[in-house]
């Protein structure tokens, strides 16, 4: 999935990029989905900020291995083996964030995608267990994070992570098309719902990343489909995990404190509506 200006942008996004002061020093938030993909791109850059972070996934072992990769110490990084999927996780993970870092600032919910397939392949077992996945357990995880941070009652941010198909399909991932809009929608009712409270929600949308599930599915469109899907990118190539990374922790942190209820493309300019 590399075009002919990747090497370019090897160059690019191997340099070490020194953001700004992003405010977030000592800030602890929860990244869901963080123990592979863009979630663990974007725990990197809020640990490089000075953030402390609690990493959820359903693999104990791959968390630990990117604990480990990440360089993080028990004082700045913790993990939670869990399912977004099961009801208790919410509870699990607002017990163990405070318990941990003494606050809880916001947070990256992400969540991998359902199976890919077409609509009329797919069954009502196909449906409800997407919903169960990608769906309700991100619901119900706003509704606890959000609650926390009303309780607070100090500033917090919270981020979803959906996909390009908010605004329209991708071939060949039917479960996905369907939830991804619903979740853009709610994230910006809450932002509706919360803003006097000066928390924001967010969403963002990437494109073609590479990360493992977007290599699973160009495996299975096929080498022309993946180069149509290149060709529309302006920039000419897909975009790395550290990309999106830098701009979600961005998004999260204080200085994108006037950004709220937008849904923003992550996607080397391929949304061609504004």
């Amino acid at each position: 999935m590399r075009s002919a200006s990747s090497t370019h942008a090897d160059d690019h996004t191997r340099k070490e990029y020194h953001l700004m002061d992003l405010g977030i020093h000592d800030h602890a938030f929860v990244v869901t989905g963080g123990s592979a993909g863009l979630g663990a791109a974007t725990a990197r850059e809020l640990l490089a900020g000075g953030a402390k972070v609690l990493l959820v996934g359903r693999s104990a072992e791959r968390l630990a291995t990117i604990t480990a990769d990440l360089g993080g110490d028990s004082n700045t990084v913790a993990t939670l083996a869990a399912d977004l999927g099961d009801p208790e996780t919410p509870r699990e993970v607002m017990e163990l964030a405070t318990r941990r870092f003494g606050r809880l600032d916001g947070g990256l919910l992400s969540t991998g995608g359902p199976p890919p397939g077409l609509l009329l392949d797919s069954t009502d077992e196909n449906w409800a267990e997407a919903y169960t996945s990608t769906f309700a357990g991100v619901v119900r995880m706003m509704r606890s994070l959000a609650q926390h941070l009303v309780d607070r009652d100090a500033p917090g941010s919270i981020a979803l992570v959906l996909s390009s198909s908010v605004h329209a399909p991708i071939p060949g991932l039917a479960l996905s098309n369907g939830f991804r809009p619903g979740l853009a929608m709610l994230a910006k009712t809450l932002a509706d719902e919360l803003g006097d409270n000066g928390i924001r929600v967010n969403s963002l949308l990437p494109g073609l990343i590479r990360t493992q599930r977007s290599e699973q599915v160009a495996r299975r469109a096929g080498e022309e489909a993946t180069r149509q899907r290149l060709s529309a990118i302006p920039l000419g190539r897909a975009g790395e995990p550290e990309e999106f990374g830098r701009i979600a922790a961005f998004l999260l942190s204080p200085a994108a404190s006037y950004l709220n209820g937008v849904a923003l493309p992550v996607d080397g300019g391929a949304r061609r509506g504004i």
